[in-house]
């Protein structure tokens, strides 16, 4: 079980690397990034709401109270982060936003031996180290970066980070009493509800009658959403989530070897070594880990 949910993470981190071939084609189309993040909740939570009604609308069934652990794992985490994250973006770039965003584990790490008493081990923390330089040579934010970065730039993109890393806290938590399906179902609904009166969508329905927009926003739903989601929420359920987050950052490997296969992008030599280091901290945190 422990091995199937190892993968289960991975595959779904891997999902989540996928993203940029459904986004790039929904802001050609003139989305923007809120409204994409819009479609993508929406998206998501539509088909989990029809799926769950078909298997098991039991499922459905929770307490009033425990609504505050999908106000946590939907709109503190799923709206914040992705808030945070694209504000970044705009603040300083892409590369400098991505590395923010993967303080993530580190957050995670923290918080799982406050709630959980999670073992902080010599392993996790050397895997941390790895998986955050893997990403910066990954990115390229090193060894050629030297802009500078601003106080909000870098308040947005920790607190990128930090959003990114409730979603680890919160979800273990619902997972106490709840089935993965049912996290992610009332996580997306919850999601669904807090964004949809700043995504100014109804601005963008002219877009609807565009093809491409309903097959790439149902992809984006499907792929990179639902079944990333879905994949690592089952699999958060079963280890620590200290180790599920550090395993996610397999995800910008993912995403910079789909622009090498897919985009023609080169990969440098220090993008391979960051992958090898990530590829490395994946392994490196499965082994049972000795107190510190």
């Amino acid at each position: 079980m422990k091995k199937f949910a190892y993968l289960s993470v991975v595959i779904g981190a891997a999902l989540w690397g996928i993203i940029g071939l459904f986004v790039k084609e929904l802001y050609g189309q003139g989305l923007t990034p809120i409204q994409v993040v819009a479609i993508r909740v929406i998206t998501a939570a539509v088909i989990l709401l029809i799926y769950i009604l078909i298997k098991n609308p039991s499922l459905l069934i929770i307490k009033p109270l425990d609504g505050k652990y999908f106000i946590g794992t939907g709109i503190f985490s799923i709206v914040f982060f992705n808030w945070c994250f694209f504000s970044a973006i705009k603040e300083t770039s892409l590369s400098v936003a991505t590395i923010l965003l993967y303080t993530g584990p580190a957050f995670v790490t923290v918080f799982s031996r406050i709630f959980f008493k999670e073992l902080l081990t010599k392993r996790k923390v050397i895997a941390l180290l790895m998986t955050f330089l893997g990403c910066a040579f990954v990115i390229g934010l090193v060894p050629n970066h030297s802009n500078s970065i601003s106080f909000p730039g870098l308040l947005l993109g920790v607190g990128s980070g930090f959003g990114y890393a409730l979603y680890s806290i919160f979800g273990k938590f619902a997972l106490n009493k709840y089935s993965f399906l049912t996290t992610i179902t009332y996580t997306f609904l919850f999601a669904s509800v807090a964004i949809i009166p700043a995504s100014h969508l109804w601005d963008a329905v002219h877009l609807l009658y565009n093809t491409k927009v309903w097959l790439y926003g149902i992809g984006l739903g499907v792929f990179p959403t639902v079944l990333a989601f879905g994949l690592y929420t089952h699999g958060l359920s079963h280890i620590e989530s200290s180790r599920a987050s550090i395993m996610a950052t397999i995800e910008p490997v993912v995403a910079a070897l789909v622009g090498l296969l897919l985009f023609g992008e080169v990969l440098t030599i220090w993008q391979l070594g960051g992958i090898l280091f990530v590829l490395a901290s994946i392994i490196l945190v499965q082994k049972q880990p000795k107190p510190v």
